[in-house]
């Protein structure tokens, strides 16, 4: 059986290069490492989850949990984003990434773009080669207005809709 989700995964990882997007123009903090190609896109549409936290020093929303289907370029899901962040391929591999570099987004009340780091891998399938991704395009995603979190919203949840291109790259074959 692990042979065969193996060669599944294979399979997966050889049309995601074989229709694989050219790289996105993005800032420069934003840019993959040199060495590595893109291998998947989708388009994402959820909600990021924001907490209402309260303590002495004063009420904050902070973000809890990003949930959303990537859909690829026909419409259909095949990744699932959630808290981590992690991103789980319809092939069951998954990949948690860790944020090295924020950008503002271009467009006015949408959540930043971001590049992140592969910190770890399960499963096999086209996530387990990811090594870097990003986070384009934003729509939507922001938290609340600070001025709705105060010590009686602790606990509180808010979910915002938003939308986002995600690349996902691995290193080119030498």
């Amino acid at each position: 059986m692990k042979t065969f989700v193996q060669a599944i995964g294979t399979a997966a990882l050889l049309v995601g290069l074989l229709f694989a997007s050219e790289r996105p123009a993005v800032p420069d903090n934003l840019k993959a490492p040199a060495g590595e190609a893109v291998i998947l896109v989708g388009h994402a549409k959820g909600v990021q989850i924001y907490v209402c936290q309260s303590s002495d020093q004063g009420s904050n929303w902070v973000l809890k949990a990003p949930e959303a289907e990537l859909t690829d370029e026909n419409g259909k899901t095949i990744v699932h984003h959630s808290a981590g962040p992690t991103w789980k391929h319809i092939d069951g591999s998954e990949v948690t990434g860790k944020v090295v570099a924020k950008h503002d987004a271009p467009k006015a009340g949408a959540i930043p773009w971001l590049l992140l780091s592969a910190a770890s891998h399960s499963g096999h399938g086209i996530m387990d080669r990811v090594t870097t991704i990003q986070r384009i395009n934003t729509d939507g995603g922001m938290p609340p207005q600070a001025s709705t979190c105060s010590a009686p919203a602790n606990g509180n949840e808010s979910r915002s809709n938003y939308s986002a291109d995600y690349f996902f790259y691995a290193p080119t074959a030498q």
